[in-house]
């Protein structure tokens, strides 16, 4: 009998984050968690909930998709079209790592899989429509996991149901709290964190989607800063 080869922990997986934001106009502050002390991706961190990409979430249908804007940028510097995939499990990553939903009233139209019953059983279907796709980060090669994340930012009013209620959260991420953006420096923050926190930081009071889409694209051979929408023709 042959072996299954070994799944390759370093591969770069693609992976979707979620910035939320409440109180923006006034005194902003994010949703952040800690991760577990022996997770073996940033182990101890304050995160934003987020995770990789299942291989389902493109079978997963929409109530609304990501918009335009965003959905262009997110076609750039890639091999293959994941704005669905990429919009799908940034609110399931969102449901099981806090307990919120990102979604519409309604019945689905086919049996949901495993991993979203509890949210079909809540009257939701998903809806990606207040997603704003504002940066993109790949890990640095040599470290025990590799991703391909694309942070999104919502408002927290997007939101159904009480903001405050993480009951139905899983045990991924501890300590979930909402940290004012003046003060989430004091948490021991990820690297790239503290750079995304930084963008968000300016467009807090800024609605709109962004019109160019900060990246860190690390790879074997260069570190780059981009601008995915940017004037130069390799931001493009």
């Amino acid at each position: 009998m042959t072996q299954a080869a070994p799944i390759d922990k370093t591969a770069i997986r693609h992976a979707a984050t979620v910035i939320v934001l409440r109180d923006r106009m006034s005194a902003p502050r994010v949703l952040m968690g800690q991760r577990g002390a022996k997770a073996a991706f940033m182990p101890n961190k304050f995160v934003f909930p987020g995770g990789a990409v299942d291989a389902g979430d493109a079978d997963i249908p929409l109530a609304g998709t990501i918009n335009d804007g965003c959905s262009e940028h997110l076609l750039r510097k890639t091999d293959a079209d994941r704005v669905h995939a990429l919009g799908v499990a940034a609110i399931r990553e969102l449901w099981e790592e806090t307990g919120l939903i990102l979604g519409r009233e309604g019945k689905w139209d086919q049996n949901p899989p495993e991993d979203w019953k509890d949210f079909a059983a809540s009257g939701h279907v998903p809806d990606a429509s207040a997603l704003q796709f504002v940066f993109r980060a790949i890990t640095p090669p040599g470290r025990p996991r590799r991703f391909d994340a694309r942070f999104f930012l919502i408002d927290a009013d997007a939101l159904l149901g009480d903001i405050d209620d993480f009951s139905a959260a899983s045990d991924e991420l501890s300590h979930l709290q909402w940290i004012a953006l003046e003060d989430v420096r004091e948490f021991d923050l990820p690297f790239i964190t503290e750079v995304v926190l930084a963008e968000i930081a300016g467009r807090a009071n800024d609605p709109t989607p962004p019109p160019s889409v900060p990246m860190f694209l690390n790879t074997e051979e260069q570190s780059l800063f981009l601008r995915l929408g940017g004037a130069s023709p390799l931001d493009q």
